[in-house]
């Protein structure tokens, strides 16, 4: 009897722009999936894999359980065989509010209060005492934040102006919101009086309100007749309403309008800890919780491992693996204390992956979305060998990757292809490095470092002196105008630090794509997403005579039966959903009236199916055409005006923000990281992108590992030589070709490729 194989078997599948894919996929082996952005990895692991994976999983559990879990509908497939339950680390940015810590995210911070509960001294309550977040806990000082913040008055009100004039310059509190308006309306104050020119008496009564002991009646005027209501004072009210609470909660206003408005310094009682002193004199092994959060992960290690009262010694063998793997990831210069908001893209990555390889259990397929991603090339050998371990341990590991070494160490390549969108879909390769040939993988894994040896002329430059946020060691540097500028080092060297937030402070005019993700939705297209949607409508209701809202699926156009979805999800209690194409609308999303009128020979629909390139030739007015043209110039030539933006892979999510930051006219242009998941073949047009910029007269300053993007530069600036404390200094500047004869660690992997 022949050995039955196990392999993970998929027949037929659809999903999105599959084209009735069948694959056998080995168990127990490092498979990359690989191609262009929008080839169709994605929708075979993601999209099927996992979801058919989830879904079989659910079915386990009784129906009252499963009512409280996410459901998943069964993929679009003709057979899914032999799947084993999955862990997938996605590329998802880490949420997070500005109490998340790495502590917290790896589920350590609970064990250390814990260990603290039970064998401190002396003794405190309970766990959760020793939170920030409990009432017995927080320091009563700074509410637990650590900080102290206070408004700041001169940032907050601008003098030479009156209230009508927005003299207040925090929005929510002028003319534009209810309060500004209240102001102007209650009697107080002079709404046209510059605020300069009011008396001490009424000035004292707009900034802090009625004095001790008095109070100042102000009616809210409404529709409906004055409401008696009082006023309490412009800094009081800021503090009350948008400073004592977890500001990162807030909607209308962000987090950073608050602190544009505000000063904020170390909490001079808990020393930035957010705990009370009481919890603080607790100790173990003579160090308390604070210090305990404060201390770099393997001299955390060592105190866990010295603790010998045997209920500690229990606790703490369970908080020792979750560190050792952040350690094992090369993150031993965190702490715990370290805010998850402060990490660079990199650091973030890994802490999440770190955070799933705590577990024994085996025979799991683990699903990684680009674990390079944000990684230097010294910080992916770490990675590669993390994957070899996983699947060591009798796991299948399947990757969905780019970058050329870690395709390099899979035991099977599968790349989708041959192009993307409608032109992707297929499987154009499957099996051993060795075979693969004629594929876009194949000529990148053959393509040599271009180093460029004509370097624009340098005439001016940016100044940065004596930088020193977060690691950053005092340091100035002189970054050049008018060229092409490449910003690399290791994770946590400081990058993001002098890039990110020293840089703009000096040059606020810059015009900065970072790396969080943009809105996506279902109702959100390309077109609405370049903001020519509007005039798309415009020029429909010019041409009929009908309102701009019958050609727009969210408004008086949608299809009356589908509500503009496309789409019925009929109700069907506890089973698997459902999602059927509305038969009304052919899925067109819009209404028979809507489709009944046209222009140029196309209704909405027609005009919404045409691709980038196409809608270039199809309109005449200028601005649509100048935004749909820096579409093409990114490489989404191929993708439809209507294509929602909720389809898309994480390469041409990458590329659509980069478009919509080229269309505003600046003359400095930052990017953090541009070619995060992008195909070595789609750097090439990146790069064009890029160097069109600089030809235009502008500054391009990028944040970046890909060797190729290094080399192609015209300037480059390490930073380093480690992460967090033995970072934040600049260790090599200079042109590219000068970088094969530096000694870093950026430089040994240039030279590496350089002799491939």
């Amino acid at each position: 009897m022949s050995e039955i194989k196990d392999e993970i078997i998929l027949r037929g599948l659809k999903e999105n722009n599959l084209k009735n894919v069948d694959l056998n996929i080995p168990k127990e082996k490092i498979i990359v999936f690989t191609g262009l952005s929008g080839s169709g990895k994605s929708s075979v692991v993601f999209d099927t894999l996992a979801t058919e994976s989830r879904r079989q999983m659910t079915l386990n559990y009784p129906l009252y359980v499963r009512n409280q879990m996410p459901r998943y509908e069964r993929p679009h497939a003709d057979l899914m065989q032999n799947l084993s339950p999955v862990v997938v680390v996605e590329q998802r940015p880490i949420g997070g509010n500005s109490r998340s810590t790495v502590g917290t995210y790896m589920d350590i911070n609970p064990l250390i209060r814990l260990l603290f509960s039970r064998i401190g001294k002396p003794s405190i309550g309970s766990a959760n005492d020793f939170s920030s977040q409990s009432s017995f806990g927080r320091c009563q000082e700074c509410g637990g934040f650590g900080e102290v913040i206070t408004p700041d008055i001169n940032k907050l009100v601008d003098f030479d102006k009156s209230l009508r004039e927005y003299a207040i310059r925090f929005k929510p509190l002028s003319p534009s919101g209810w309060q500004g308006n209240w102001m102007m309306t209650c009697g107080l104050f002079d709404p046209d009086k510059p605020i300069k020119d009011y008396s001490e008496e009424d000035l004292h009564l707009l900034l802090y309100g009625p004095r001790e002991g008095q109070r100042a009646y102000a009616p809210f005027h409404t529709k409906n007749g004055p409401h008696n209501a009082e006023w309490d004072g412009l800094l009081p009210r800021f503090t009350r309403v948008y400073i004592n609470r977890d500001i990162s909660k807030l909607k209308q206003v962000s987090q950073d309008d608050v602190l544009a408005m505000s000063t904020h310094s170390l909490c001079p009682t808990c020393q930035g800890s957010g705990l009370n002193p009481k919890v603080l004199e607790c100790r173990v092994n003579g160090l308390n919780i604070a210090e305990y959060d404060q201390l770099e992960l393997p001299e955390l290690l060592k105190e866990l491992k010295n603790i010998s009262d045997p209920m500690g010694e229990s606790i703490a063998k369970q908080a020792i693996p979750h560190v050792k793997q952040l350690v094992d990831m090369g993150l031993g210069y965190l702490s715990l204390s370290r805010k998850m908001g402060t990490l660079s893209g990199g650091e973030a990555q890994r802490v999440k992956i770190a955070r799933h390889l705590g577990s024994s259990l085996n025979n799991i397929t683990y699903i990684f979305d680009e674990p390079s991603a944000g990684l230097h090339p010294e910080e992916v050998e770490l990675l590669i060998q993390m994957l070899k371990r996983i699947k060591d341990q009798h796991n299948t590991v399947i990757v969905i990757e780019h970058d050329l070494s870690v395709i390099k160490t899979a035991d099977e390549i599968i790349e989708m292809g041959p192009g993307a969108g409608v032109n992707g879909g297929e499987v154009v390769y499957q099996g051993k490095l060795a075979g693969l040939n004629n594929t876009p993988t194949a000529t990148a894994l053959n393509h040599k470092l271009k180093i460029n040896k004509h370097p624009r002329v340098i005439e001016s430059y940016f100044k940065i002196n004596r930088a020193n946020n977060n690691n950053l060691k005092n340091i100035s540097v002189n970054i050049p105008k008018n060229v092409l500028v490449c910003i690399c080092g290791v994770s946590g060297s400081g990058k993001s630090s002098l890039m990110l937030e020293a840089f703009p402070e000096k040059y606020p005019e810059t015009i900065m794509v970072g790396q969080g993700s943009i809105g996506i939705s279902s109702r959100s297209t390309l077109a609405t997403y370049m903001g020519i949607m509007d005039d798309i409508r415009t020029i429909f209701s010019k041409e009929t005579g009908q309102p701009a809202g019958l050609f727009s699926f969210n408004s008086l156009g949608a299809c009356p039966i589908c509500k503009g979805k496309g789409v019925l999800t009929p109700e069907v209690a506890f089973a698997d959903p459902v999602t059927i194409p509305c038969e009304a609308c052919g899925g067109t999303r819009y209404s028979d009236e809507a489709l009944s009128y046209r222009y140029q020979d196309k209704n909405i629909v027609e005009i919404l199916d045409l691709t980038i390139d196409e809608a270039i030739i199809y309109f005449k007015a200028p601005k649509i055409i100048k935004r749909v043209q820096t579409l093409k110039d990114v490489g989404l030539g191929y993708l439809t005006l209507g294509q929602t933006t909720s389809s898309l892979s994480g390469g041409e999510i990458q590329r659509l923000k980069l478009a919509s930051h080229l269309q505003k006219e600046g003359q400095i242009y930052l990017l953090d990281e541009p070619s995060l998941g992008l195909h070595s073949a789609d750097n090439e047009k990146l790069l064009d992108v890029f160097q069109n910029l600089v030809n235009r007269g502008n500054s391009v300053i990028i944040i970046e590992h890909k060797l190729d993007f290094i080399a192609a530069s015209d300037w480059v600036i390490e930073l380093g030589p480690g992460g967090g404390k033995q970072g934040g200094q600049i260790i090599f500047e200079g042109i590219p070709e000068e970088m094969v004869h530096a000694d870093t660690l950026t430089a040994k992997w240039f030279k590496l490729h350089e002799k491939f």
